[in-house]
């Protein structure tokens, strides 16, 4: 019948279209936003995964995602070619970059990993190949520092032998609710063409906004982590406030939340790779641009100097005491990740050792040699007698141990619970 012939032209036409489109697609760097990402485009893609680590490729092989975002049933059920040799991206002719962008010791941008990877990409790019970035930057990296990288490795020209777009990730280490198929991805291209090809292949896996440029995109990134920031300065802010006052921050927070337009939001230490990395990357531009940033720096310096606040709390209840010892237990940048990375606990640990307090270390998530190199401190047993337990980092698992008498019949105190004593 014509209209089930119709019907069949249009689905061969479909077909045909998306065939013509299929994409090879290598995702580079294997951690918290690369992993997910390369399982869920998997389920639609030929994917490679690579990584320079090779222990984390051989980890992978085996099914095992020690960050805890994809879990081993994920992990089988994708097809993924795994590999540390660099010589895969060359059957690649979508690339995704996502890598580390940290700050170094002067709180400036540190583009070691986004230079590194171009370098790597760009000596194995295909011709006719698009190149997409996920880390978070401030506006005109992409196109300003990472694309003269690719050509001078590849000899090749942006615009006629390759493109660029951007996208940035979304991720929220330990959230299972606000995962990359639930949350909206900006996807931006250095042209029409290139925009649609981005927007494609992350529709294939979430919803989409397309930006109108890839320096709007970095510029949205960036901005989304400078508001919580700021909105999280302002809690610590009134909660020394409010701690001089000898009132309870979280119960003027309870009763102002019963409004229906306040934001809720909550004190507290703020680490970890975006947060408290971030709005150091627009400050620095906006300063390269004449500007000095006065609020986004302000919040910055009140949330770096939270660790104090708390460290002078433990001290003056141990000089009442007489204590001298102290188990810190949970040592990641927040609850139920094993991601330590800019721990401000670590801060913490340090100030109550400059008062000559021995300070040990507990995190169920972290391994001995882990805890004891990067956080200066000896890795003890949870039922080790110590004169005071600080939950600085409420995992599941510590709240669980506490219920359960672990501790002992030591004084144990949550960070939280030093706001207004």
């Amino acid at each position: 019948p014509t209209v089930e012939i119709e019907q069949g032209i249009k689905e061969f036409i479909k077909w045909y279209r998306e065939y013509h489109q299929m994409r090879t697609i290598a995702v580079v760097g294997l951690g918290y936003v690369g992993l997910p990402l390369a399982v869920a485009l998997a389920k639609h893609f030929p994917i490679i995964g690579f990584d320079v680590n090779t222990k984390r490729i051989e980890e992978l092989i085996q099914g095992e995602d020690r960050s805890g975002e994809v879990s081993q049933g994920e992990l089988a059920y994708v097809q993924i070619e795994y590999s540390s040799d660099p010589a895969v991206l060359k059957r690649a002719n979508f690339i995704i970059i996502c890598v580390p962008t940290p700050i170094d010791k002067y709180n400036k941008p540190d583009l070691y990993f986004m230079e590194s990877a171009s370098k790597i990409v760009g000596e194995n790019l295909l011709q006719g190949s698009i190149v997409v970035y996920e880390s978070t930057v401030y506006p005109g990296v992409t196109e300003e520092v990472c694309v003269p990288i690719l050509e001078k490795a590849s000899k090749l020209k942006c615009g006629v032998d390759f493109k660029v777009g951007y996208s940035p990730e979304r991720i929220n280490p330990g959230d299972r609710e606000h995962t990359i198929h639930t949350v909206t991805k900006i996807v931006s291209g250095m042209d029409e063409e290139a925009l649609n090809m981005v927007d494609y292949v992350y529709g294939k896996i979430t919803t989409t906004h397309r930006a109108s440029s890839i320096k709007v995109a970095e510029a949205a990134k960036v901005i989304e982590n400078i508001q919580r920031d700021l909105n999280i300065a302002l809690m610590n802010e009134l909660a020394v406030i409010f701690d001089k006052m000898g009132i309870d921050v979280h119960d003027v927070l309870e009763a102002a939340g019963t409004k229906w337009n306040f934001h809720k939001y909550h004190p507290g230490l703020v680490g970890g790779h975006c947060i408290g990395v971030d709005p150091y990357y627009l400050t620095y531009t906006a300063q390269g641009y004449g500007y000095h940033p006065e609020v986004i720096l302000a919040g910055r310096r009140i949330n770096d100097a939270m660790h104090s606040f708390y460290a002078q709390k433990i001290i003056r209840m141990m000089r009442k005491s007489g204590g001298e010892t102290v188990l810190i237990a949970g040592l990641t940048f927040k609850p139920n990740v094993p991601d330590y990375r800019n721990s401000r606990v670590k801060h913490l640990i340090k100030e109550l050792q400059e008062y000559n307090l021995t300070v040990y270390g507990y995190d169920p998530l972290l391994e001995k040699e882990i805890v004891e190199k990067e956080f200066g401190i000896k890795y003890v047993d949870p039922s080790v007698k110590a004169d005071l337990v600080v939950i600085a980092v409420e995992h599941r698992q510590l709240q669980k141990m506490h219920e359960g008498g672990v501790f002992g019949n030591t004084k144990v105190i949550k960070l939280k619970e030093l706001h207004g004593k």
